[in-house]
């Protein structure tokens, strides 16, 4: 079983642990701070468990001509690339400011670090994997994992709004075979919940999602982002499967005993078996009968053995019909 961890105070991923559910605000706040306080109020009554916005210094991820870029698209906030990344990005003192009104909501808060200046050394750490292969998160991996051993990959497609055919959810289980000592995760850029669901169904420890309050607002990100009702629904939906999952063991439940009683089979005589007669499978059947009888499975037990009373054609075969009956038990 993947190793766990305490991913927030409190909260550990990975084991037998729900699975933790993220919403990315990102910058789907547009750049305003009222905005970005209703969005963590939404992502906590919708049941999520971490707020998540994404915290870039811009000089350190993008060099100055890409900075300078013209930006003319219909979703920018500026005439170029670093105006438009200028207008989305909260500062230092509004994000305590964030962080402190998640407290006082009481959902977790965290954002994701952009570039080198903004990742959090030694801290646990959630690690997308979108636009990447195999052989590079193999690297990541013997990078990390002697610095931080609390970390976790997210099987990830950047691609927005992603497509069915391109989230690859067989990743998930390679990943879980690739790195076992690791929880292993989702993030999902596709419409709707029922793939993310899925993720879930396939082991995934975190689940992460774009959330917005409009997907018809400006911004690239909005159209691949559940709106309220679905991530309420995304959480609903996510631990309803986690119960799910339930057991590996096969066996008759207490919930099924009504039905069983009502349309549970038993070995009935095919034929009328007079008194004394060795039992043969040609002369058994298996019905719904009255009253109840051997189960369908000890139909081959009660070959060779004998009756000790006439048992009529379409009857149940009861206990006290077949002579010294033991009943078999399983190991």
């Amino acid at each position: 079983m993947p190793r766990e961890f305490e991913l927030c105070p409190g909260r550990r991923i990975g084991g037998d642990n729900p699975c933790f559910i993220i919403a990315e605000i990102g910058q789907n706040h547009q750049g305003d701070l009222d905005i970005a306080k209703r969005m963590i109020r939404m992502a906590k009554d919708c049941g999520a468990d971490c707020a998540k916005f994404q915290k870039s210094e811009l000089e350190y991820k993008f060099n100055k001509k890409a900075l300078e870029r013209p930006y003319t698209s219909k979703h920018s906030w500026g005439k170029t690339y670093g105006e438009h990344k200028r207008h989305l990005e909260f500062s230092h003192d509004q994000y305590r400011e964030l962080k402190k009104y998640a407290e006082e909501v009481g959902i977790f808060f965290t954002a994701s670090g952009m570039d080198e200046c903004s990742n959090g050394i030694g801290r646990p750490m959630v690690i997308s994997s979108g636009m990447q292969s195999m052989n590079t998160m193999h690297q990541v991996y013997q990078i990390v994992k002697p610095l931080n051993p609390n970390f976790c990959f997210l099987q990830c497609t950047s691609a927005y709004p992603l497509q069915p055919e391109d989230v690859n959810l067989r990743v998930i289980p390679a990943y879980q075979s690739a790195f076992p000592d690791i929880p292993i995760g989702y993030s999902g850029h596709e419409t709707g919940i029922a793939i993310s669901v899925a993720a879930v169904a396939l082991g995934a420890k975190v689940v992460e999602r774009h959330v917005t309050l409009d997907k018809t607002w400006k911004g690239s990100d909005h159209q691949a982002s559940l709106e309220p009702k679905e991530l309420a629904e995304l959480v609903k939906a996510i631990r309803a499967v986690e119960k799910a999952m339930g057991s590996p063991i096969k066996q008759l439940l207490p919930c099924e005993m009504a039905c069983n009683e009502k349309l549970g089979k038993s070995v009935v005589a095919k034929v009328t078996i007079p008194e004394g007669t060795v039992l043969t499978l040609d002369m058994l059947t298996v019905k719904v009968g009255e009253p109840k009888g051997f189960a369908p499975e000890a139909i081959f037990d009660l070959v060779g053995q004998k009756v000790k009373k006439t048992i009529e054609e379409d009857e149940t075969i009861t206990e006290q019909a077949v002579e010294n009956h033991v009943k078999k038990v399983k190991c």
